[in-house]
């Protein structure tokens, strides 16, 4: 399967920036680097293939096309939905965190469908 496009929405870019910050903070630049190495596999894997994400917080916040993929070493989710060509991503979230909550921001809005 050829790879789509991963494009990343300003909350996921926020997201990322405040990992950085806090990984750099506590572990150094070693970390921050194992995270961005993280970050650069799992966005690769999802370009490839995006089906394989889970839609577990599709159901539980009713967002159709919404899949999540974890970051390997980081307990991170990527959330994602797949469009014809392209792959939107939407948050990066630390696991721990209260999900539906940091979905359901007022300026995340609502997910497109994934079909258009």
């Amino acid at each position: 399967m050829k790879a789509k496009p991963v494009v990343l929405r300003a909350k996921a870019q926020q997201d990322i920036d405040e990992a950085m910050a806090y990984y750099l903070g506590e572990g150094g630049e070693a970390l921050a680097l194992r995270l961005i190495d993280a970050l650069e596999q799992a966005t690769s894997h999802i370009a490839r293939h995006p089906g394989t994400g889970s839609p577990r917080y599709s159901h539980e916040l009713n967002l159709p096309g919404l899949r999540s993929w974890p970051l390997t070493r980081f307990e991170h989710l990527l959330f994602y939905v797949e469009h014809e060509g392209h792959i939107d991503l939407w948050r990066v979230l630390h696991s721990r965190r209260d999900i539906p909550a940091w979905m359901n921001e007022p300026d995340v809005g609502s997910l497109p469908d994934p079909s258009a």
